[in-house]
């Protein structure tokens, strides 16, 4: 069978608009860019007290949803492209409502666990010190009873959550607790404070090693604290 060779005027190529490109290109350009922030550890790192393969999941996939997601809900609200994830938390109810709930559940998970990776770490050990363990100390007498009443309130978060401790301006230290990925820095929930500890509850944190058992997770847990970060997060 011959071949038929058509002449180069039939071929039609589509027209592209240049101003649409350079829409497209600039659109592009402004798209909020929130990113998956590394671990600063192996997933393996935190053995035995958290497992590999939760951290592996609990990083690279609902940590990267929450990021993938917050960029997507953002899209259509160009006046809050440029914004820090701290000014999107502490503005949440200034975010136009149509999306809002949206980056609040996003925006709140992504800034929780950039936040939890850090306040955990392989080199665990002792206790704070400095203003951070005069500060514990004034409110809870020993270490023991501030992790007594850490634990309580992190029991005692209903379904799926955070427990915090936080720090209010004038360095007054509370435990308080959060639903679903709210947080503290966020301007609609009811008790505000710079976190300085965060423990995440929701049960992907914890349910392939420990199951239903938060408690035993909560004890692992201790074993973990970055207390170096804790008091730089104090400040």
């Amino acid at each position: 069978m011959l071949a038929v060779a058509f002449p180069a005027w039939h071929i039609k190529l589509p027209f592209v608009n240049p101003q649409q490109v350079s829409e497209e290109v600039s659109q592009y350009a402004a798209h909020p860019h929130f990113e998956l922030p590394a671990l600063p550890y192996s997933y393996e790192a935190l053995e035995p007290h958290v497992d590999a393969q939760t951290m592996r999941i609990h990083h690279d996939r609902h940590h990267r949803a929450y990021v993938d997601n917050l960029n997507k809900a953002i899209l259509p609200a160009p006046e809050w492209h440029h914004s820090s994830l701290d000014h999107l938390m502490t503005n949440i109810s200034k975010v136009p409502e149509n999306i809002r709930t949206a980056v609040r559940n996003n925006g709140g998970g992504h800034w929780n666990h950039s936040f939890f990776w850090k306040i955990m770490t392989p080199q665990a050990g002792g206790s704070p010190s400095g203003r951070l363990r005069e500060a514990l100390m004034a409110h809870w007498e020993t270490m023991e009873r501030f992790q007594e009443a850490f634990a309580k309130a992190a029991l005692s978060v209903f379904g799926s959550g955070w427990a915090w401790l936080i720090a209010d301006n004038s360095g007054r230290l509370s435990i308080t607790t959060t639903p679903n990925q709210d947080n503290p820095l966020m301007d609609i929930v009811a008790e505000r404070g710079k976190p300085v500890l965060g423990v995440d509850v929701w049960e992907h944190a914890y349910y392939l090693k420990h199951q239903n058992r938060r408690a035993d997770y909560l004890k692992d847990w201790w074993n973990v604290i970055n207390w170096q970060q804790a008091m730089a997060n104090y400040g």
